[in-house]
């Protein structure tokens, strides 16, 4: 099949001779002729098969009839990131070169007063990222009630971004009478919801299985260590002679840390990751395209849709934690049926994202063959501490650890603290002993003889000093002091209750009642006693 079997117009059909393009893939062959008939599309097929020509070529013909008005766009195409925006804009301008088909990109990192001048004179097709054109519409900018085709690229990147909710609150701002086109490369179940929302009576396009990968792509699994996977890269581009590869890292000061380090071993690297500006990210991306960079060290901003011709190498530097990204990270290699190949290093504990990625694309990744470069994954430093012995050095094996000695100098002498408390529990555990040491030599004393040991220790200690600190006493009562002292005599030793009869012995007692002959014996008995 051709690209004139479609129902293209004639202009569109001599813009795409001119890209060198004669026949579709699967999914544009199917898919176009379902958006020239006004139908819902839910495209769903593996990165790097022409999801977007698939819907731009047939967006061209059908806005080339009808004239846009100021603030109010005739289409509108959502895509979760500035550079995949960027993208769809230059498609347009290469394929409706013929067309007086005017265009706005709305995407962050650029002024407002420029997209808001383009949006006053009226757009045919509006590409915008959701959270600016939200932006867009709280100050009153742009109008959706006019969009009649909506087009939701990446759909499940959306979703792991966050950008479902603000997809939905554009989508009540446009006509329910559109006409809305889906794509996507892995349909979770929250985006298979969504379709079910959004869409009416969808044609269905799925050319593969979902969450495949392509056959031109040469997977290698190689497993490392965390502090050996730098080295090991380095050595695969060196060993490999690899043309040009995207290395993707999870992290974005992951991605800045690896740039430096291979732009310091004389590789020609780039870094792309959310935080930089958007110039910055343009002209990474832009040098990567023209050769000038040869090695881009990206994010996952990097890994949806970005058509790059020619990327022979994707290296995943770490394991995504996302199974679905897996799919559009080596996407990026292999594409429009050239070859590519994809190596992800992984240690130990990726495991479980491993086993998630390949339940998703059903088969296990093989691993490296006899050609690949296996160094030996090596901690620097350990072989050699482990084959000779440490010396202890006479400067430190003195010396204190450094745990206690940010102990004093950040909170204050508690280094100090801590040993004082520790030479008085262990002097108070030596007494201890001491004392339990006769307790158990010998028999135990019986309780009648401790308490008479110790009446006669306190009289005695009464007797040699009756009247301690006596002199002192008086002297604190007249400056006022109150309470007793410490060494106060505390007078006699109380035995028993003495003056101190709680209340309750003293209340009356009603005795029971008496029998007559208990009462004859009691008064016998009172009257022999007076």
């Amino acid at each position: 099949m051709t690209f004139d079997e479609l129902g293209l117009t004639p202009e569109v059909l001599k813009a795409v001779a001119e890209t060198g393009y004669t026949t579709p893939t699967p999914i544009q062959a199917e898919a176009i002729p379902h958006v020239l008939a006004g139908r819902d599309v839910l495209g769903l097929a593996q990165t790097g098969t022409g999801k977007t020509a698939s819907f731009t070529l047939p967006m061209i013909d059908k806005l080339s009839r009808g004239r846009a008005r100021a603030r109010m766009p005739r289409s509108l195409i959502l895509e979760p990131t500035r550079e995949l925006a960027a993208q769809v804009a230059e498609n347009f301008e290469k394929y409706g070169k013929y067309h007086k088909l005017s265009m706005a990109l709305l995407i962050g990192g650029v002024s407002f007063g420029d997209q808001e001048k383009k949006l006053d004179r009226g757009v045919d097709v509006l590409i915008a990222t959701p959270g600016r054109l939200l932006d867009h519409c709280g100050r009153g900018k742009v109008l959706l009630t006019g969009v009649q085709i909506l087009v939701i690229d990446e759909a499940d990147r959306m979703l792991d971004m966050g950008f479902i909710p603000d997809i939905e609150e554009i989508c009540k701002k446009i006509p329910f009478t559109r006409q809305t086109l889906f794509f996507s490369a892995t349909m979770p179940p929250e985006i298979h919801r969504l379709t079910e929302t959004f869409l009416h009576n969808p044609a269905r396009v799925e050319v593969s299985r979902t969450s495949s990968t392509s056959a031109t792509i040469k997977q290698v699994l190689v497993k490392t260590t965390r502090d050996g996977k730098r080295d090991l890269l380095q050595k695969i581009i060196e060993d490999e002679n690899v043309k040009n590869a995207i290395i993707f890292c999870n992290r974005k000061r992951d991605v800045s840390t690896l740039e430096r380090a291979l732009s310091k071993s004389g590789l020609s690297a780039g870094a792309i990751h959310g935080d930089l500006d958007q110039a910055t990210r343009t002209r990474t991306l832009e040098g990567f395209r023209n050769g000038t960079i040869r090695l881009l060290v990206a994010s996952d901003v990097a890994a949806r849709g970005l058509d790059i011709p020619d990327v022979s190498h994707v290296f995943n530097y770490d394991v995504p934690s996302h199974a679905e990204d897996y799919v559009h990270r080596i996407g990026r290699t292999g594409r429009a049926g050239k070859t590519g190949t994809a190596y992800t290093l992984a240690t130990r504990e990726d495991g479980k994202y491993l086993s998630a990625i390949e339940g998703l694309i059903g088969n296990p990744i093989p691993g490296p063959d006899s050609a690949v470069p296996q160094p030996a994954p090596e901690v620097p430093g350990e072989t050699a501490a482990a084959e000779q012995p440490a010396e202890p050095d006479s400067d430190t094996a003195t010396a204190e650890p450094a745990g206690e000695k940010r102990s004093r100098g950040r909170r204050g002498g508690r280094g100090r603290k801590d040993k004082d408390a520790a030479a008085k529990a262990e002097t108070a555990t030596a007494d201890a002993d001491a004392i339990a040491e006769p307790v158990k030599s010998e028999e135990a004393p019986a309780p009648e003889v401790r308490a008479q040991e110790r009446e006669t220790q306190a009289q005695e200690h009464n007797r040699r000093e009756p009247n301690r600190h006596s002199d002192e006493k008086p002297a604190r009562r007249e400056r006022g002091g109150r309470g007793r002292g410490r060494d106060d005599d505390d007078g006699p030793r109380v035995v028993g209750l003495g003056d101190h009869v709680p209340a309750f012995m003293l209340r009356a007692v009603k005795l029971p009642k008496k029998s007559s002959k208990d009462s004859d014996d009691e008064m016998e008995s009172e009257t022999e006693e007076a």
